[in-house]
């Protein structure tokens, strides 16, 4: 396991519009979080690399809807992926 993927923090989330705020469906560190990673290229998943936000994330529990301190950032995130992926101006 190289430093890199030791150290590899992914959190997936999962929202659905008017259903609440975005949950917290998948996480892991190291070859754990590789793997999400791995995953969602395979499946065409856009990824936002941001350290901060994805430590911050890793502290929620699985399907637990993320805190609304993180609100803005994850809506940042939301807008970015919605953009990259062609579903929003």
């Amino acid at each position: 396991m190289s430093v890199e993927t030791k150290d590899q923090v992914a959190v997936a989330l999962h929202y659905d519009k008017g259903s609440g705020a975005p949950r917290v469906v998948a996480k892991g560190r190291g070859s754990l979080g590789a793997k999400i990673i791995e995953v969602a290229n395979e499946h065409d998943i856009p990824i936002e690399q941001n350290e901060v936000l994805a430590g911050a994330l890793s502290h929620v529990e699985l399907g637990d809807e993320i805190p609304a301190e993180l609100y803005k950032a994850v809506a940042e995130v939301l807008v970015f992926v919605l953009r990259i992926s062609g579903r929003a101006p």
